[in-house]
């Protein structure tokens, strides 16, 4: 049995459809949950059945320091936001190690965007400026090492 290293995250690459968006410094929300429908069958007294419905992917928030690479979110953001109806297009989310090499690919269904946040700005306090992107989407296609 060979040792396998722990996986160290510390950057994430984000592509959707043709947009690379750049590197990021924190991922949240990578996960997914099954609803659950309770059945009580007639007769039956001693449980309840617990049947599994349908899977629901939570969205994806990343943050990283403000850079010029916000002016990609906004050229993705424009073409979505200039289309007639809402332009799901697949994704790719990368965690990259301290080495910058690949550790997991996520493939995303369906990416949209759900908020963008930029940096507040106060002469008071020194402070990176930080921005936030959070995504939906319909699930993964694939995951790979």
């Amino acid at each position: 049995m060979t040792d396998q290293p722990f996986a160290v995250s510390s950057m994430f690459q984000l592509t959707i459809g043709v947009h690379n968006l750049g590197s990021f410094t924190s991922c949240d929300g990578l996960g997914c949950s099954t609803e659950v429908e309770e059945h009580r069958e007639g007769g039956l007294n001693d449980h309840v059945w617990q049947l599994p419905g349908r899977l629901r992917y939570t969205p994806l928030t990343l943050s990283r320091p403000l850079t010029r690479q916000t002016t990609l979110i906004w050229l993705w953001l424009s073409q979505v936001n200039y289309s007639l109806k809402p332009i799901r297009l697949p994704g790719q989310l990368v965690a990259l190690g301290p080495d910058r090499r690949p550790l997991v690919r996520w493939a995303l269904d369906g990416v949209v965007p759900v908020r963008w946040t930029g940096p507040s700005f106060s002469a008071d306090q020194a402070q990176a400026a930080t921005e936030t992107l959070e995504i939906a989407h319909n699930g993964f296609l694939e995951v790979t090492a």
